[in-house]
């Protein structure tokens, strides 16, 4: 006991965190590999079922009493899970990624090489010797079954791509898709720029990346229909900021809130201070909860104005002003402004958007440019 007395504590603890994050980083290794062998394995069940029982057909004639005499015999052996509707999914999912399309979708590819370990494939028919051993799989299925219900296959890769680069959890994908992310970015940019979004996701290389209108906060809990302060607004967004910072998206970090700076000898309060990590500048947000006046949009460019001249180090890209409001006219906003501002006014909605509608807009607009 004296012995051990004597090693030096911190020894102790370094070994032992070591230790741990050795056992941790294999306890995630384990679980992503079971993850990916549980898509791949019915990645391969559609396989069989669309390759070798239908001959490439979307329906046999028989295809219902198949699958139900196949989930009757596997729940028998394997126990549950194997229901008709579990290998309809299987079907579903091999037809959106098989083998023609996998080239398609943008995904890193995972090889079964690369993530240390063997699938025993079934034996291989004709059809079957064309499937690469690169699987493009980096989510989980129950990502994948969330996926495979949007009709549209840019739309799909979007998500794909957010999800993995973002590790969403399936209810964080689930969120996203159901707040209409993908048609709120469309919207606000050109057709090349939706082209990228189902190619390489949502990409920040400039102030206007961040913007989506709107702003979707009904994880807020706020009654759309119920009068509310900015103080009441501004207390809900810190008491849900993981999903705050989830909705705003990409790099950004919480600085503080009502932030005070004094400029000839007056004291002025920014609502809250974010940092962009990828755009190497500050985000200042305003909160409003009456529709948008043109003071506020000047008040806002002296609090830009401000932290430019002040705060911002030699490094860092100009400070972008984002006025959050709950109503705003596009022409007041675009007089009051300069063309060349870093300041934009984002609607915020209390509620999830009607997904249908955007999608009718959306595909107005992509009509339009053509």
């Amino acid at each position: 006991m004296s012995n051990i007395q004597n090693i030096d504590q911190h020894i102790i603890i370094n070994v032992a965190e070591r230790i741990e994050r050795l056992i941790k980083d294999a306890r995630q290794h384990i679980n992503r590999i079971v993850d990916i062998t549980e898509v791949i394995t019915k990645y391969e069940i559609g396989h069989v079922i669309i390759e070798v029982v239908q001959e490439g057909e979307d329906r046999a004639r028989y295809g219902k009493q198949l699958l139900k005499g196949v989930s009757e015999i596997l729940t028998e052996r394997l126990g549950e899970g194997w229901s008709v509707d579990t290998l309809k999914k299987c079907r579903k999912f091999y037809q959106i990624y098989s083998a023609n399309k996998i080239g398609a979708t943008l995904s890193p590819q995972l090889t079964i090489e690369d993530s240390g370990y063997s699938v025993a494939p079934i034996q291989k028919t004709a059809t079957s010797q064309k499937l690469d051993s690169a699987y493009p799989f980096t989510l989980s299925w129950s990502h994948y079954v969330v996926l495979m219900r949007m009709e549209s296959a840019d739309e799909r890769r979007f998500y794909e791509i957010e999800a993995k680069n973002q590790n969403w959890s399936v209810r964080q994908l689930q969120r996203q898709y159901n707040s209409s992310l993908y048609e709120r970015l469309a919207l606000s940019k050109d057709k090349e720029a939706i082209l990228r979004l189902a190619q390489e996701g949502q990409t920040i290389n400039k102030p206007d990346d961040i913007i989506k209108n709107p702003l979707t906060l009904e994880f807020l809990g706020l009654k759309p229909d119920a009068s509310y302060s900015e103080t009441k607004l501004e207390n809900a967004i810190i008491d849900k900021l993981q999903q705050f910072l989830l909705e705003l998206g990409k790099g950004f970090l919480f600085e503080s809130r009502q932030k005070r700076f004094t400029f000839d000898e007056e004291n002025f309060f920014v609502d809250l201070v974010f940092y962009n990590r990828l755009l190497q500048c500050y985000v200042l947000i305003d909160l409003k909860v009456d529709k948008l006046a043109h003071q506020d949009l000047g008040q806002m460019q002296m609090y830009v104005n401000y932290y430019d001249r002040y705060v911002k180090q030699d490094f860092e890209k100009p400070t972008i002003g984002i006025l959050l409001c709950k109503e705003k006219k596009d022409a007041l906003v675009e007089l009051t402004l300069p063309k060349d501002s870093n300041i934009y006014a984002q609607q915020y909605a209390l509620y999830l958007p009607d997904k249908q509608l955007l999608q009718a807009k959306l595909k107005e607009w992509i009509d339009e440019q053509d």
